[in-house]
Protein backbone atom coordinates (compact mmCIF):
# COMPACT_ATOMS: atom_id res chain seq x y z
CA UNK A 1 0.00 0.00 0.00
CA UNK A 2 1.06 3.35 -0.78
CA UNK A 3 0.84 6.27 1.41
CA UNK A 4 1.05 8.43 -1.44
CA UNK A 5 -0.57 10.85 -2.47
CA UNK A 6 -2.11 11.50 0.61
CA UNK A 7 -5.33 14.00 0.82
CA UNK A 8 -6.30 15.77 3.91
CA UNK A 9 -7.67 18.99 5.77
CA UNK A 10 -5.31 21.04 6.91
CA UNK A 11 -5.08 21.73 10.66
CA UNK A 12 -2.50 24.57 11.47
CA UNK A 13 -0.67 24.76 14.50
CA UNK A 14 2.55 27.64 15.10
CA UNK A 15 5.67 27.24 15.81
CA UNK A 16 7.94 25.34 18.98
CA UNK A 17 4.79 22.59 19.31
CA UNK A 18 6.46 20.47 22.02
CA UNK A 19 5.77 17.07 22.81
CA UNK A 20 3.75 18.24 26.15
CA UNK A 21 1.62 19.66 23.85
CA UNK A 22 0.91 16.99 21.35
CA UNK A 23 -0.11 14.86 24.37
CA UNK A 24 0.75 16.01 28.27
CA UNK A 25 3.21 13.40 29.92
CA UNK A 26 0.60 13.33 32.37
CA UNK A 27 -1.58 11.36 30.38
CA UNK A 28 0.93 8.77 29.80
CA UNK A 29 0.82 7.79 33.95
CA UNK A 30 -2.62 6.69 32.35
CA UNK A 31 -1.78 4.68 29.60
CA UNK A 32 0.14 4.84 26.29
CA UNK A 33 -2.65 3.28 24.32
CA UNK A 34 -2.96 5.93 21.15
CA UNK A 35 -6.55 5.32 20.62
CA UNK A 36 -6.99 6.22 24.22
CA UNK A 37 -4.93 9.05 24.08
CA UNK A 38 -5.89 10.22 21.00
CA UNK A 39 -8.73 12.22 22.83
CA UNK A 40 -6.26 14.02 24.57
CA UNK A 41 -4.39 15.57 21.42
CA UNK A 42 -3.48 18.99 22.10
CA UNK A 43 -5.37 19.40 24.80
CA UNK A 44 -3.41 22.20 26.51
CA UNK A 45 -2.40 23.68 23.57
CA UNK A 46 -5.52 23.90 21.48
CA UNK A 47 -8.08 22.94 24.06
CA UNK A 48 -10.92 20.84 22.07
CA UNK A 49 -8.45 19.99 19.20
CA UNK A 50 -9.11 16.22 19.74
CA UNK A 51 -12.90 16.40 19.08
CA UNK A 52 -12.65 18.10 16.00
CA UNK A 53 -10.18 15.95 14.78
CA UNK A 54 -11.25 13.36 10.92
CA UNK A 55 -9.29 10.50 10.05
CA UNK A 56 -7.33 12.06 7.58
CA UNK A 57 -6.43 15.45 8.79
CA UNK A 58 -2.61 16.74 8.01
CA UNK A 59 -1.42 18.42 10.55
CA UNK A 60 0.62 21.69 9.51
CA UNK A 61 3.21 23.64 11.64
CA UNK A 62 5.74 26.15 11.79
CA UNK A 63 9.36 25.74 12.56
CA UNK A 64 10.77 23.43 15.42
CA UNK A 65 7.50 20.96 15.28
CA UNK A 66 7.80 18.44 18.19
CA UNK A 67 10.50 19.95 20.12
CA UNK A 68 10.85 18.66 23.71
CA UNK A 69 11.50 15.33 25.20
CA UNK A 70 11.68 12.19 23.55
CA UNK A 71 8.70 10.53 24.23
CA UNK A 72 7.22 8.61 21.61
CA UNK A 73 4.29 8.36 22.44
CA UNK A 74 4.11 11.98 20.99
CA UNK A 75 4.27 10.42 17.58
CA UNK A 76 2.16 7.52 18.22
CA UNK A 77 -0.96 9.79 19.47
CA UNK A 78 -0.69 11.57 16.34
CA UNK A 79 -1.55 8.33 14.60
CA UNK A 80 -3.68 7.07 16.89
CA UNK A 81 -6.01 9.85 16.32
CA UNK A 82 -6.14 8.89 12.46
CA UNK A 83 -3.57 11.40 11.46
CA UNK A 84 -0.82 10.42 8.85
CA UNK A 85 1.09 13.63 8.09
CA UNK A 86 2.82 16.35 9.70
CA UNK A 87 3.79 19.02 7.54
CA UNK A 88 6.21 21.42 9.05
CA UNK A 89 8.85 24.38 8.36
CA UNK A 90 11.22 22.26 10.85
CA UNK A 91 10.95 19.50 13.36
CA UNK A 92 13.36 18.33 15.99
CA UNK A 93 15.68 15.67 14.94
CA UNK A 94 13.88 13.35 17.25
CA UNK A 95 10.26 13.89 16.66
CA UNK A 96 11.50 13.56 13.43
CA UNK A 97 13.17 10.13 13.97
CA UNK A 98 10.14 9.04 15.79
CA UNK A 99 7.55 9.60 13.59
CA UNK A 100 9.51 7.99 10.67
CA UNK A 101 9.62 4.87 12.66
CA UNK A 102 6.44 4.91 13.39
CA UNK A 103 5.13 5.23 9.91
CA UNK A 104 4.28 8.77 10.54
CA UNK A 105 4.76 10.83 7.17
CA UNK A 106 7.04 14.13 8.72
CA UNK A 107 7.23 16.65 5.44
CA UNK A 108 9.22 19.45 5.78
CA UNK A 109 7.87 22.14 3.05
CA UNK A 110 6.94 26.40 4.18
CA UNK A 111 3.63 26.19 5.52
CA UNK A 112 3.41 30.17 5.91
CA UNK A 113 0.41 30.32 3.68
CA UNK A 114 -1.59 27.44 4.56
CA UNK A 115 -4.91 28.50 6.23
CA UNK A 116 -7.02 25.99 8.92
CA UNK A 117 -9.43 22.98 6.91
CA UNK A 118 -7.76 23.91 3.44
CA UNK A 119 -7.84 21.16 1.40
CA UNK A 120 -3.81 19.81 0.75
CA UNK A 121 -2.63 16.92 -1.60
CA UNK A 122 0.80 15.62 -0.65
CA UNK A 123 2.13 13.70 -3.62
CA UNK A 124 5.01 12.86 -6.19
CA UNK A 125 5.53 14.47 -9.63
CA UNK A 126 6.72 12.58 -12.22
CA UNK A 127 10.34 13.06 -11.61
CA UNK A 128 9.38 11.49 -7.94
CA UNK A 129 9.62 14.98 -6.63
CA UNK A 130 7.37 15.72 -3.12
CA UNK A 131 5.09 18.24 -3.85
CA UNK A 132 2.21 19.48 -1.44
CA UNK A 133 -0.84 21.24 -3.27
CA UNK A 134 -3.07 23.41 -1.33
CA UNK A 135 -6.33 23.75 -2.34
CA UNK A 136 -6.40 23.88 -5.98
CA UNK A 137 -4.06 26.76 -6.91
CA UNK A 138 -0.56 26.32 -5.38
CA UNK A 139 1.81 23.85 -5.17
CA UNK A 140 4.51 24.03 -2.67
CA UNK A 141 8.03 22.13 -3.20
CA UNK A 142 8.79 20.12 -0.27
CA UNK A 143 11.85 18.44 1.08
CA UNK A 144 12.85 15.22 -0.21
CA UNK A 145 12.43 12.03 1.70
CA UNK A 146 15.13 9.57 0.82
CA UNK A 147 13.56 6.11 -1.00
CA UNK A 148 13.91 4.30 1.80
CA UNK A 149 12.51 6.24 4.28
CA UNK A 150 9.12 6.36 1.37
CA UNK A 151 9.50 2.29 1.60
CA UNK A 152 9.63 2.10 5.45
CA UNK A 153 6.90 4.78 5.46
CA UNK A 154 4.42 2.21 3.44
CA UNK A 155 5.22 -0.41 5.51
CA UNK A 156 3.26 1.21 8.40
CA UNK A 157 7.45 2.19 9.98
CA UNK A 158 10.38 0.37 11.00
CA UNK A 159 9.35 -2.28 12.52
CA UNK A 160 6.60 -3.65 9.85
CA UNK A 161 9.55 -3.04 7.86
CA UNK A 162 12.06 -4.77 9.24
CA UNK A 163 9.19 -8.06 9.69
CA UNK A 164 8.71 -7.70 5.65
CA UNK A 165 12.16 -7.61 4.22
CA UNK A 166 14.47 -9.10 7.19
CA UNK A 167 16.85 -5.99 7.09
CA UNK A 168 17.72 -2.75 5.40
CA UNK A 169 19.86 -4.54 3.11
CA UNK A 170 18.46 -3.50 -0.82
Amino acid sequence: MSLLPLHGRARVLGDDVNTDYIISSRRKKETIDPLQLRRYLLEDAVPGFADTVRCGDVLVAGHNFGCGSAMEVAVTVVLGAGIRAVVAKSFSRTYLRNAMNNGLCAVTADTSGIAEGTPLLLRRDEAGALLLDVAEDTTLPCDPIAPFMLEMLNAGGLIPYLRARGDFSP
